[in-house]
């Protein structure tokens, strides 16, 4: 009964003229940067933090919520139909879809996609409804050395879940920690890294940083790949599947959807992991893996049911347990933290209309975005036909306006394009910045529980070890490191990625 009943607070919530507005401008956010290449929901988040500052925090989180989840359709659009993802989880999509739509398939595959990632999201959400409350009342146990030792998990296995090099992983990781680290100690209020410059005192302006790095970033990378700049796209029809095509899509779809709740829960994982294993999996269990990269409905039905069921299942360690599995969740944290709400095992029962609203707007979101993917098909398509040289220097603008509209300060600017310079050479070097964005969010909460326990300890470290679930959560992090730098584990970890 618990459960129905705070399922109708949320609906309550969630289906308010005003969160159902909302809800539809993030659906339609989310789609519209999933269909334009070079942007991506995680730039497109940090350029609209600042606009969330004067909504109420259940509206602006379900706007961010659509946001991210309604990329992972809008990707697939333009994935099947002219062979470029408009986002990264949509890679695995342009395998198949793209051939489906060179064999006159394209309306079938984009209704797969559609159908797919409504289920996936409306199983997830379910999902999330029944296993978020337990885990955070099992969080409520925990102390300080064991939200230090949970922190430094899911620091660990966002390293060995990113791809690309460990060491610049790693790398990324501390720098992270040490950006988190610029400003007043809490403790001592003595300043640390500021170089006497007064604005640093406060410490480094999330929006700023995530803004520079993701967004001005983004856009400088892009301007390098003038291809992608015009784009013919054919007339889409014949949206309806054959029986013979449901039955095919449905196991995948079954298959997805567990997949991507699961892996979305894993720090570094979410929709993109999902997607890839998804695609490996339905390649590895087909009778006929040679048709796959050749036109499988399998081949769309999977990875696009584990990206959704990801995108949304990585919720959950964010929202019970404060800890973001990955960049789209750091952005959260860092959006709960701007309204004063600190997510963590007591958001679910301080907060119960927040929680529950948005866990229904999930639902909500999933149903507006089948309306909008289906039948506006053309007019997505219509604005990669947008050019660049109009496109970027707005976003630019509108970015400097809103990093300066949050403390009036004309420094934050500067650091954010300091960081989006920044955020240009990490993509030449082929450093990955989640891990950054990830340490940066969680290295002042690292610090202040390692501290808080060290008090607790009077001072003496081995007594991480005597309590059971703090030594447990250390030793996992410590066997992880240990095996994912094992030279035939590091080599095959590099050949599924490269894959």
């Amino acid at each position: 009964m618990d459960l129905i009943s705070n399922l109708a607070l949320g609906f309550a919530t969630s289906l308010s003229l005003y969160n159902l507005f909302y809800c539809f401008i993030g659906a339609l956010f989310g789609t519209l940067i999933g269909v334009l290449p070079g942007l991506g929901p995680v730039a497109t988040i940090a350029m609209l933090l600042p606009i969330t500052f004067g909504l109420e925090p259940v509206s602006a989180l379900i706007m961010l919520a659509g946001i991210y989840y309604g990329a992972q359709y809008g990707g697939s659009t333009t994935a099947i139909l002219i062979n470029l993802p408009g986002e990264s989880t949509s890679v695995v999509t342009a395998l198949d879809g793209y051939q489906m739509a060179r064999q006159g398939k394209a309306g079938k595959a984009l209704a797969t996609a559609a159908l797919g990632s409504f289920f996936a999201g409306t199983v997830t959400t379910i999902f999330i409804a029944l296993f978020a409350p337990p885990l955070a009342n099992l969080a409520l146990q925990f102390g300080p050395p064991e939200y230090f030792a949970l922190m430094v998990l899911g620091l660990i296995a966002s390293i060995t879940l990113a791809s690309g090099s460990l060491i610049k992983a790693l790398a990324m990781i501390l720098l992270g920690l040490l950006l988190g680290l610029v400003g007043r100690d809490v403790y001592t209020t003595e300043a640390r890294f500021t170089f006497d410059l007064e604005n640093l005192s406060d410490g480094l302006q999330f929006v700023a940083l995530a803004m520079g790095v993701y967004g001005i970033g983004e856009i400088v990378r892009n301007l390098e790949t003038p291809e992608q700049r015009s784009v013919a796209v054919s007339k889409v029809g014949g949206l309806m599947l054959s029986k013979a095509e449901f039955l095919r899509i449905t196991p995948p779809v079954l298959r997805g959807t567990g997949l991507g709740a699961i892996l979305g829960i894993l720090p570094g994982g979410g929709a993109l992991l999902s997607s890839f294993a998804s695609y490996a999996l339905e390649k590895k269990l087909s009778r006929n893996p040679a048709e796959f990269g050749r036109g499988a409905i399998e081949g769309v039905a999977g990875p696009e049911s584990a990206n959704n069921a990801g995108a949304q299942s990585s919720f959950i360690p964010m929202l019970t347990l404060g800890i973001p599995s990955n960049p789209v969740m750091a952005l959260m944290v860092g959006a709960l933290v701007i309204h004063g709400i600190t997510p963590g095992p007591s958001f679910v029962t301080d907060k119960p209309d927040l929680f529950w609203g948005l866990v229904a707007s999930m639902w909500v979101g999933n149903l507006m975005l089948v309306v909008l993917n289906l039948p506006l098909i053309g007019i997505w398509v219509r604005l990669l036909t947008v050019p660049y040289n109009y496109l970027f220097p707005a976003i630019i603008v509108f970015s400097a306006i809103g990093v300066f509209s949050v403390n009036n300060s004309t420094a934050d600017v500067l650091v954010m394009a300091g960081m989006g310079v920044f955020g240009y050479v990490l993509y030449k070097l082929n450093c990955e910045p989640a891990p950054l964005l990830l340490g940066f969010i969680l290295g002042p909460m690292l610090e202040e529980n390692l501290r808080r326990s060290m008090l607790l300890f009077r001072g003496d470290a081995t007594q991480f070890l005597t309590r059971p679930l703090t030594a447990t959560l250390l030793g996992i992090a410590l066997v992880s490191l240990i095996v994912v730098l094992l030279p035939n584990i590091s080599r095959k970890r590099e050949v599924v990625f490269k894959e």
